[in-house]
């Protein structure tokens, strides 16, 4: 079954599908659960990383150094900071409001060349877990995600079932956070499930 610890939110792109997803998991340790992430604060931050000054100010309002290796995050107790591009940062939170966070942005921000705007409604963020997670993913990208190669801490943008999206693992047991677009959320979801068809028993 999903991971009951999961925040569930009101406005998830998937409302009403918990039970084709607790239908559709494969149990057990050698399984695979999904299950949507209500993620209430997704925010664009861009700035140059070169400045510290930009970097400082960042920090005191995130409560994390920003991600300046490519394809990787950071993260608070309270929200990750993942690397888009060189001057881009997707800054997504579970418990804090969107706009308490992009005020909160704003304010350490003033005066600095740097932009933030409120992307909460763009994106749906599923969560994939379990060993056969990596091989069902592996089923809609050409990203090599063996744990040799894709660790806790890395994430990559990627075409998924040839739908963009924004994947990071966020735990090697392991855990995946995949963010596509609300509109393409429904197929997305229909598409894992049936990629997870296999290991049902």
């Amino acid at each position: 079954m999903p991971d009951e610890s999961v925040k569930t939110m009101s406005h998830g792109a998937l409302d009403g599908w918990e039970q084709r997803f607790e239908a559709g998991c494969a149990p057990g340790p050698d399984g695979v659960q999904l299950a949507e992430m209500r993620m209430s604060a997704q925010l664009s931050l861009r700035g140059d990383p070169g400045d510290g000054n930009f970097r400082s100010a960042a920090r005191s309002a995130l409560g994390a150094d920003l991600a300046l290796q490519a394809n990787t995050f950071t993260r608070s107790p309270a929200l990750a900071c993942l690397w888009l591009g060189p001057d881009e940062w997707l800054i997504v939170a579970e418990e804090l409001s969107a706009t308490e966070l992009e005020a909160r942005l704003r304010a350490a921000l003033t005066g600095q060349h740097a932009a933030v705007v409120d992307v909460s409604a763009s994106r749906a963020v599923l969560r994939i877990a379990g060993r056969r997670a990596r091989e069902v993913l592996a089923k809609a990208c050409s990203v090599d995600l063996h744990p040799r190669a894709f660790r806790a801490g890395q994430c990559a943008q990627s075409n998924f079932a040839r739908a963009q999206g924004l994947l990071a693992l966020e735990s090697d047991a392991p855990i995946f956070h995949l963010f596509v677009r609300r509109s393409f959320a429904t197929y997305i979801a229909e598409w894992l499930l049936d990629a997870m068809r296999e290991y049902r028993r």
